[in-house]
């Protein structure tokens, strides 16, 4: 394909002396491939030289003469009679002769010989591939239309009218079309191609797709060249597979088509899936990739993965020894830190390879094994580090709890969770999921994972009692408000409202039909500040809280009172003011136009964006609300509302547990607050808790006995 790389190099400098000259070196050549033949005057055909090639095209002919592939042969003749400009005698003749033996038992042979404009033989633009196009027109064959409207079935066709009738799948109704628009705008398509199938029989092909995934993801492929995840999506999704079992569809094709030896997959999401022309093996696929000596880690991922997904591979033993061989030489030649060594030797144990047989040694060995974990890199050598840790240290408990808030995945927080549980050691888990109720923010994560787990009536954790349940519940609005406000774990709030509505608020029945009045008085106006509920949530929330306590409808009612002072710092002033401004002058403004902009795709009662932009309008305008109600009563504090012989707003409580244990707290305003700062609002339940007690007054707060030892002020 040499001279085909320079064609292109021409075409893209839109340099047509250099293309005609290599053009003519190349029809001089002594023999030439079909495949280099078809693709250069592929790339002729699309590019702005073509029709100052076009005389040049036949050139080509008598080397064409001489090929053997018949289909590529057949496929470059159709090209040349598309590029060609002259319309000489002996042009028509040869295009004649050759369909008269591919056609000559055709009846209307001569009628669409004259509609090709090989009767006259003045003038017969692609010529060859028009006459297909009018064999292929028969009741029952598919077209593809290249102006938009998709695949078509012919339902009637006229040589008397010279028109075909089609009915299209983009378009309604039955479109006539003559032979003179046919030609510049349809391609025919044979009845097995992927368009015609789906379109054909959408029920049958459904039936395909779902037993044979494999087959079908080949078939478009093959017919549509390749594609990204998100475009077989779009050729597939709700148009073969339902839309309601896509998901679970495409995760069990997706890991089949890891496996399948002629579909090569992307390593980036954004990349396409492509068709093989040749199998290739897993073991050449996986050798050709370590070929290029790739950086360590991604070395390990490679093999992992490939063990995993092709075990019985390395019962093939010279292959196993090249791998084995590969990873020790790696061990011996290139610098690498603990975490990397390990995972090396995971992966020697699996090719049974006698040096992993020191692995326990060096685990034993490790300074800070508990830092290593979140630096492995795959999810199965993690558990497999901790199974093998707790094998062989004494402090593996400790350990355990260390990373039971900062590592990543679920599976591993189960695992270790279930240790640490099955050996006795509850006060350890206690410990961590306090300070995680304290400042979720340190693991919002592992904070809806834990909340989860203690909801369900089966288990038996710390916190899994009412009270725990209460003291999650509340600073699962805090996280949320939180996460809101610094616009991080976009994913965990969808997640998080989700976990609120599922199963028509089934959580939050469970955790309100045991509360208390002032825990729901408490949640009700920490929800407030969330701007990812909508006010059917809000009001959803309050119509169950007042199912378990009818008094709270009152406390609805009840008319804001004007003398009502919401305390706050200069910093919170300002932050709410310029909120209020934000939202009045860009926010509203960008909903608007995207409610304009969704209006515009038509059919509102299925318009998605339309109904997410009204949703939008609506927490904005409840927000704008929320916060002008509440600055329209703000004060700012000064030294002198600060009154410290008591606990009050704007003082900072020092507190000391019976440990000897020492934590603060400080009551600002409900803009000020800080969970991980324990900056609290005065409207909270911690605060009233606190609320003018004096130094040397006990209290209890999330489960433990305080005393207060010093209050200051926070100015």
């Amino acid at each position: 394909m040499e001279y085909f790389k320079q064609f292109q190099n021409h075409i893209l400098n839109n340099d047509l002396p250099s293309l005609i000259s290599l053009w003519q070196e190349y029809c001089l050549s002594d023999e030439i491939e079909a495949e280099e033949l078809k693709q250069t005057l592929l790339e002729v055909k699309i590019s702005p030289l073509a029709p100052a090639f076009g005389k040049y095209a036949q050139d080509i002919l008598p080397l064409w003469q001489t090929l053997a592939n018949a289909p590529l042969k057949h496929d470059c003749l159709k090209l040349i009679f598309d590029l060609q400009s002259t319309n000489d005698l002996a042009l028509a003749d040869l295009a004649y002769k050759y369909l008269e033996n591919l056609y000559n038992s055709d009846p209307s042979f001569q009628q669409k010989i004259k509609l090709v404009g090989l009767r006259e033989k003045k003038s017969f633009p692609s010529a060859i591939a028009n006459f297909e196009l009018l064999a292929h027109m028969k009741v029952g064959n598919f077209f593809l239309h290249t102006g938009g409207w998709g695949i078509g079935e012919v339902i009637d066709v006229s040589m008397l009218r010279e028109q075909i009738t089609l009915e299209f799948d983009n378009v309604s109704g039955s479109k006539e079309i003559s032979f003179v628009n046919a030609f510049k705008t349809l391609l025919p398509v044979s009845k097995d191609h992927f368009l015609a199938r789906r379109f054909g029989d959408a029920e049958a092909f459904e039936a395909f797709a779902k037993s044979k995934p494999l087959e079908i993801i080949r078939l478009l492929l093959k017919d549509l060249g390749p594609k990204t995840a998100q475009e077989i999506k779009d050729e597939l999704c709700d148009v073969v597979i339902p839309e309601k079992d896509w998901a679970k569809w495409w995760q069990l094709t997706r890991t089949k088509l890891k496996k399948d030896t002629f579909i090569e997959s992307p390593e980036h999401q954004k990349d396409s899936f492509c068709l093989r022309k040749t199998e290739v093996s897993h073991e050449e696929r996986l050798q050709k990739a370590l070929q290029s000596k790739p950086e360590t880690p991604e070395l390990i991922e490679l093999i992992y993965s490939f063990l995993r997904d092709f075990p019985q591979s390395i019962k093939n033993e010279s292959f196993k020894e090249s791998l084995k061989s590969i990873v020790t030489e790696v061990l011996a030649n290139r610098e690498v830190s603990n975490t990397v060594e390990l995972q090396l030797l995971f992966i020697l144990q699996d090719l049974g390879h006698e040096k992993a047989t020191h692995l326990t040694d060096l685990i034993a060995k490790y300074a800070h094994p508990e830092k290593m974990i979140n630096e492995i890199s795959i999810l199965a050598h993690k558990k497999r580090f901790l199974i093998e840790l707790k094998k062989v240290r004494t402090d593996w408990p400790t350990l355990f709890a260390e990373v039971l808030l900062s590592i990543d995945q679920n599976p591993l927080r189960d695992y270790i969770l279930e240790e640490l549980m099955k050996n006795k050691k509850e006060d350890l888990v206690k410990e961590k999921i306090l300070l995680l109720i304290h400042t979720p923010m340190i693991s919002p994560n592992a904070f809806l994972w834990y909340f989860q787990k203690i909801l369900s009536p089966d288990m038996d954790y710390p916190f899994s009692n009412q009270e725990g349940h209460n003291s999650f519940f509340e600073s699962f609005f805090v996280l949320l408000h939180k996460l809101e406000t610094s616009h991080t774990h976009k994913d965990l709030i969808k997640k998080m409202h989700t976990f609120l509505t599922i199963g028509r608020f089934a959580n939050v029945r469970r955790i309100f039909e045991h509360s208390d009045i002032e825990t729901l008085k408490e949640i009700l106006l920490l929800c407030t500040k969330c701007m990812t509920l909508t006010d059917q949530d809000i009001k959803i929330l309050q119509s169950l809280a007042e199912v378990v306590h009818p008094s709270l409808s009152e406390l609805r009612k009840e008319p804001i009172e004007e003398e009502l002072v919401v305390w706050t710092t200069n910093e919170g002033y300002q932050k709410i003011k310029e909120r209020i401004e934000l939202i009045a002058t860009v926010e509203t403004i960008e909903n608007a136009k995207e409610i304009e902009i969704a209006r515009s795709h038509g059919d509102l009662r299925e318009n998605s964006e339309y109904k997410f932009a009204l949703e939008k309008r609506s927490r904005l305008q409840s927000e704008v609300k929320f916060l002008s109600d509440q600055f329209k009563h703000m004060r700012v504090l000064t030294k002198e509302d600060v009154q410290i012989d008591s606990v009050n707003v704007g003082t900072i409580v020092e507190l000391e547990n019976s440990a000897g244990g020492r934590t603060t707290y400080t009551l600002l305003g409900p803009c000020d607050t800080d969970p991980e700062k324990n900056i609290v609002s005065f409207q909270s339940k911690i605060a009233k808790d606190l609320m003018g007690l004096t130094v040397g007054n006990k209290c209890k707060l999330q489960d433990q006995e305080w005393k207060i030892i010093g209050i200051k002020s926070f100015l």
